[in-house]
């Protein structure tokens, strides 16, 4: 298990980072530091043979633009099946002068690739012909939509519609006929949002001499300007993966961070309106749960079992020529899969991905850059309110009564998002045996979210300047139980700008941001006593808790330049601070303010082949963070190595050491504690992407001067025996010790040193083994099975406790309070799976079935973990889900 610490990019949330170590091993760290500076000795000797007499310090400047040319057709439009054999696809104008990005940059491409682009006042039609040498070796999976990755031999078409040169859709189908779609939200090939499902139809087909796709894309499931002509933005890249190669119409120079501003033209559009469209997704549900090992006793589910009926549905309408009104009522996630299975000893939020379709779709624009102000996964989570009995029938999420969502863009360059979503009051019921009395008690209130986005882009590369905010409003009645537990009120927000030029090769970002919290005293007391802050440590001196404060206020900024494009050498740095009172977790997210933080990277790169690699990269990054009170909280510093070899394996290494520092959350609000001096090596090795069989090795270790230990041997194994289905694993295993692992806190005046509390530690032993494993087959792209299961083991031995000796220190005395210190050893079993057959039945139309299980056993027997007892909770008590669920896609134009 990783711990959570709170350092890790930019803007520092909490990441699982592996568990440093002790000094036992100093000779290890010789060693791996040489084994380290071996491979940075080999990266540089693999340097390209011929030699380089200039340093390329920027970005080459962007080519003449091409162009293409859609045409109006006339007569009947094509039936889209794949095949080019209608005569209207002659009516178009072929791109055919494509290049090879891959494997030889700017070659002419070994197999020829043709493209026609049609119209008419409701469609885009793109025809496609792919020629291959040989057929049969044309890579072929079947696979759902937007699963085509690079072992399918596909091609996509990217539109600009803004032509921005910053932003664009892209729309790709495989030589099976899958369907791919994303949007890029920045000028960047390689950042795409997947969370963008357009409804639209793609069909392929293989013939003798390679294969051809047809598609069809409603001009109401893109956004763009009103004009009497369109001029878009245009590319298009192939992928052959039988020979690694990657052909575009213009290939982004592989030193360069780009992709809209780099692309050709498409004109001739002529006679076309943004659509004000009405779309509606309408959806019903059933489901069923079976709980194993129901207690009979229970009054609200003797027999484990219940079941329900429901409606709802979505609602897309366009507002004028480039706005989106997104609504729903009721939205349903039960084809979504669940969390994986975790274990948290640490002090801060677990925090997990957003995969609720509402939410995803066009997320983007509502996260910004800078500060966590919008996490999603606030709104519908699991009730915060105490609800307490012998029996207890406890609402597992709030109920999102509705939400709406406006997303677009001006001509001007403009980008406005906001969204708006409303929880229901929700109550858990209670049962004491003793009196056998039933109560209700409320666990959740009203809740109203708001968030507010809206964005300036500017000047010729595409620089941007932002401003969010963010509201939350909670229905509690002063002095109920509620309004003790969280505040009324919470506004968050800021603003953010990135500063390009030279084509992008520069940047300066940076942002300023607050939080403003109100409530009644005792909520607001919370507050200050949680993780985040823990202002009532008895050693600090800049932040005062006070129980009759009703307001928590905050502030952040950061501050960051880089080099992005270059020949070799690029650079970042990054200086930013959180005040105390910062608190973003009503609708965003935070776990650690009180900090200032600085960092700086340099790296040094080659990206054309030479002897060895195909590419290589070396970088150094160190970081320091200090709270207000200018105590050391962080100081790291890392060397990292990466190569792609000439078979497209590539290797990485890491070796970081973190320095002796202070920490002021290990003691859970008393006073700070010293953190040992460490270190750790990474190394892993990856297969060609692009094999039908694709594997991953990574192995973890660390130590650190206190005896601690980590290690990781993890990995990953796809295999494809057949193109219609796939399977995968990805074991992991991890063995830690913790020297100073937090156990509890016991008051007694006679403990001075550390201010009448005595904070008890342990060494802890921990182990776990998990292994997810998913299994696909595909009937055909718009019907897929997809099967998912993860067992999970983990385990937890407490040895050698010790009460903390003196505050700021390291060092443990055996404990001398009276309380007995409780067993807290562990052992874990969980097995968790889902089942979803996924049916398209028409565009846009789709049939889930879904079958989950989540079940757990849990001793107190802390023995490590072994990999004969993975799929012991199999057998374990828990939960079984199956629904069934169908919606139907109306459109208006």
């Amino acid at each position: 298990m990783d711990r959570v610490c709170g350092h890790g990019g930019p803007y520092r949330q909490p990441i699982a980072c592996p568990r440093a170590l002790p000094h036992p091993a100093r000779g290890l760290v010789a060693r791996a530091g040489a084994l380290w500076l071996a491979l940075l000795a080999a990266v540089f000797a693999a340097a390209p043979a011929r030699a380089q007499s200039v340093e390329a310090s920027a970005a080459p400047p962007a080519p003449a633009s091409k162009q293409a040319l859609a045409v109006r057709l006339t007569g009947a439009p094509p039936r889209v099946d794949g095949r080019l054999d209608e005569e209207v696809w002659r009516q178009g104008r072929p791109i055919t002068d494509f290049i090879q990005k891959e494997p030889v940059e700017g070659a002419v491409p070994r197999e020829r690739t043709e493209v026609v682009i049609l119209y008419d006042d409701t469609y885009l039609y793109v025809g496609l012909r792919m020629f291959a040498d040989d057929p049969a070796a044309i890579q072929r999976n079947v696979s759902r939509r937007d699963v085509a990755g690079g072992q399918s031999e596909h091609i996509w078409v990217s539109f600009d519609t803004y032509h921005d040169r910053r932003t664009a859709y892209s729309f790709g189908v495989t030589a099976a006929g899958g369907r791919i779609d994303w949007y890029h939200p920045r000028d960047d090939e390689t950042d795409i949002d997947q969370s963008y499902d357009p409804v639209w139809e793609a069909h392929a087909v293989v013939d003798s001499l390679g294969w051809t796709a047809e598609m069809r894309i409603p001009f109401s499931q893109l956004r763009f300007n009103a004009g009497d002509e369109q001029v878009w933005g245009l590319n298009i890249d192939r992928w052959i993966p039988s020979r690694n190669e990657d052909d575009f119409w213009i290939p982004v120079p592989r030193n360069v961070s780009a992709w809209s501003s780099r692309m050709g033209e498409l004109r001739g559009i002529r006679g076309i309106r943004p659509s004000s469209r009405v779309e509606l997704l309408p959806y019903a549900a059933s489901n069923a749960t079976v709980t194993s090992g129901a207690d009979p006793n229970n009054p609200f589910n003797p027999d484990g079992r219940t079941g329900e009926i429901r409606a709802g549905g979505d609602l897309k309408m366009g507002l004028g020529p480039s706005m989106t009104l997104q609504a729903t009522v009721n939205p349903d996630f039960g084809q979504v899969e669940g969390d994986p299975a975790v274990v948290n000893l640490s002090a801060f939020e677990v925090f997990f991905d957003e995969r609720r379709p509402f939410f995803t779709e066009g997320s983007q624009l509502l996260r910004g850059s800078g500060p966590a102000y919008f996490y999603s996964r606030r709104i519908g989570a699991s009730p915060r309110g105490d609800a307490s009995g012998d029996y207890v029938d406890r609402p597992g999420f709030s109920t999102i009564l509705g939400a709406a969502k406006l997303t677009g863009r001006t001509r001007s360059g403009l980008s406005i998002g906001g969204l708006t979503a409303i929880t229901a009051r929700e109550t858990a019921r209670t049962y004491d045996t003793a009196s056998a009395g039933f109560g209700r008690t409320e666990v959740a209130p009203v809740t109203g979210f708001g968030v507010f986005r809206a964005q300036q882009e500017f000047g010729p590369s595409q620089s941007v300047v932002g401003a969010m905010i963010t509201a939350v409003r909670r229905d509690v009645d002063a002095g109920s139980a509620l309004a003790g537990e969280m505040p009324r009120q919470a506004v968050t927000g800021g603003a953010d700008w990135n500063l390009r030029w030279d084509h992008g090769t520069y940047e300066v970002g940076g942002y300023l941001g607050f939080s403003h919290v109100t409530g009644d005293a005792p909520a607001i007391a919370v507050l200050q006593q949680r993780s985040a802050r823990y202002f009532q440590r008895p050693d600090q001196t800049y932040a005062t808790y006070d129980t009759t404060r009703t307001a928590l206020d905050g502030w952040t900024a950061g501050l960051s330049a880089g080099k992005n494009n270059g020949r070799h050498w690029l650079w970042g740095a990054f200086v930013g601070a959180e005040s105390p009172g910062l608190e973003l977790n009503d609708i965003g997210r935070i776990s650690t303010a009180d900090g200032v933080i600085g960092e700086g990277s340099l790296r040094y790169r080659e990206t054309r082949p030479g002897r060895v690699f195909r590419n290589y990269g070396v970088s150094l990054n160190s970081v320091g963070e200090w709270n207000f009170g200018g105590e050391r909280q962080l100081g790291e510093v890392e060397l990292d190595a990466n190569a792609t070899w000439k078979n497209q394996w590539s290797t990485t290494a890491t070796f970081w050491v973190d320095v002796r520092s202070q920490d002021e959350r290990l003691t859970r609000g008393g006073p700070t504690m010293g953190t040992a001096r460490s270190w750790v090596t990474i190394w892993s090795l990856n297969s060609n992407f692009a094999a039908k069989t694709q594997w991953r090795a990574r192995v973890y270790y660390g130590r650190d001067e206190l005896a601690g230990l980590t290690y990781r041997l993890s990995g990953s194994l796809s295999v494809r025996p057949g193109p219609r289905w796939s399977l995968s694993l990805a074991p992991n295993y991890l063995r830690a010790i913790d020297p100073r692992q937090y156990v509890m806190t016991v008051p007694d005046p006679l403990a001075t040193a550390t201010f009448g509390n005595r904070y008890v530690f342990a060494f802890l032993d921990e182990s776990n083994w998990s292994m997810p494993i998913r299994f696909n087959y595909a009937f055909t792209p718009d019907l897929t099975l997809e099967l998912y299961g993860e067992p999970f083991l983990a385990s937890g031995r407490f040895t050698d406790h010790g009460q903390l000796a003196a505050p700021g220190g390291t060092d443990l005395v055996a404990y001398a309070g009276g309380t007995p210190i409780p067993d807290l050893d562990f052992n874990l079993a969980s097995f968790r799976s889902n089942a979803v057959l996924r049916w398209e039945w028409r565009p846009g139309s789709t049939l889930f079935l879904v079958f989950q299980q989540r079940r757990a056993r849990e001793t107190s027997l802390g023995r490590l973990v072994r990999i004969g007892d993975l799929f012991n909770g199999l057998t374990a008590d828990g939960d079984t889900f199956l629904a069934i669920k169908v919606n139907y896609w109306l459109s208006a134009r």
